[in-house]
């Protein structure tokens, strides 16, 4: 992850802060584009805070610009200086349902703390919603996997973690499990009642290819909504058949 250059003053708004990172990386908005893959007329818009910064589009400015997701939510003014190892005053709280949600068609997640730079753990809370392997891999194409470890409590239903090499394990409300995250793994629901947990994973080095996973399912839900919406408008709009 690059340095970015101090920038005096606290920002406000993720906006003003994207606007700003670029511009101390020497990037145009075309540039930072074909980084991030966001149209140039879009990161304008992000930047004027005329478009809502969703969690995809502002997991995809952090990875273009190479800074942690949580400098652009103006919580912090990014610095060129390191961060000390030992960080022995932290802390961050959120009420209830605070957090970044990212919907999939398997998993509805909540992101935690993810204002405070330099986590060890990436902790959610997820409502699990797929009830077969089938489903499963025909959002994900197969098993998650990711360098780490991996931790999880069950707060409510009944779930089966599923792994590509034991049988499923059937989990209930109080269970938990700590497993190496680089076995293929999936969570799916196994009650007709709500199924939630909370997990953290501890990766092995960069935490963005976990998040992408279900970043890049989030986007392709959100398109597929998106067309769906277009489809059945067309069919409103459509004069009726001359009889």
């Amino acid at each position: 992850m690059k340095t970015i250059e101090p920038i005096a003053g606290k920002l406000n708004n993720p906006g003003a802060t994207i606007r700003a990172l670029r511009r101390s990386a020497d990037l145009t908005l075309a540039e930072l584009s074909a980084k991030t893959g966001l149209a140039a007329s879009t990161l304008s818009k992000l930047e004027a805070g005329r478009v809502s910064p969703s969690f995809d589009k502002l997991a995809a400015v952090s990875r273009g610009l190479g800074v942690d997701m949580a400098e652009l939510l103006g919580t912090s003014v990014p610095s060129a200086t390191p961060v000390p190892s030992n960080h022995g005053a932290r802390r961050v709280m959120l009420r209830a349902g605070e957090g970044k949600r990212v919907e999939t068609h398997c998993y509805s997640q909540i992101y935690l703390a993810t204002e405070l730079l330099h986590k060890k753990m990436t902790p959610m809370v997820v409502e699990v919603r797929a009830r077969t392997m089938d489903e499963f891999r025909a959002e994900f194409g197969d098993f998650i996997r990711h360098p780490g470890e991996e931790f999880v409590y069950i707060i409510e239903g009944e779930v089966d973690f599923c792994t590509d090499l034991y049988e499923p394990m059937r989990l209930q409300a109080g269970d938990t499990l700590y497993f190496d995250s680089e076995m293929g793994h999936a969570y799916l629901k196994a009650s007709d009642a709500p199924c939630r947990i909370v997990a953290a994973a501890v990766p092995r080095g960069n935490v963005e290819p976990m998040m992408e996973t279900f970043v890049s399912a989030s986007r392709r839900r959100a398109a597929a909504a998106e067309g769906e919406h277009r489809q059945n408008g067309a069919r409103q709009q459509r004069p009726p058949r001359a009889k």
